[in-house]
């Protein structure tokens, strides 16, 4: 019988884990998220900037949603907060004093596609997380899509 207790504790903590692993979106996930966003601004930009800000479920992947800024770090479409379209935050720090939008916006022009690092709030916890962003320069505005490392 304790063998079997044992056994069924193992089963139980692993299932646990991969049910936990896919409450959250991956690297790859991000990835094809920010082209499945660059190929739509491409076909109908003000339709898909309306879609991503209204949280349109095809834009939203459990933790994971993109973000749309131009050049200057003004925000064209955020995927879960309206309230953040129209602003420039060029200067915009994270909690560790990270100006990252500034920082996203030289890396896509030095670099094109890019990994970032920094900090934001989870969506789902609604805690400050170490956050890795994807992103791709296409044309005029930088499309991103983040996971949060837990």
């Amino acid at each position: 019988m304790k063998t079997f207790t044992v056994l069924f504790a193992c089963l139980l903590l692993n299932a646990t884990a991969v049910f936990a692993a896919d409450e959250f979106a991956t690297a790859k996930d991000a990835e094809a998220m920010v082209k499945k966003a660059v190929a739509a601004l491409k076909t109908n930009r003000e339709a898909t900037l309306g879609e991503i800000t209204a949280k349109d479920a095809k834009w939203i992947n459990r933790d994971l949603y993109p973000v749309v800024v131009d050049m200057t770090a003004k925000i064209l479409a955020h995927g879960q907060n309206p309230k953040m379209v129209g602003k420039e935050l060029i200067d915009f720090k994270d909690p560790d004093g990270k100006a990252f939008y500034k920082e996203r916006i030289d890396l896509a022009n030095s670099k094109g596609k890019f990994w970032q690092d920094y900090k934001f709030t989870d969506p789902i916890t609604k805690k400050v997380l170490p956050k890795q962003a994807y992103c791709e320069k296409a044309g005029d505005v930088v499309v991103c899509a983040g996971i949060y490392k837990r």
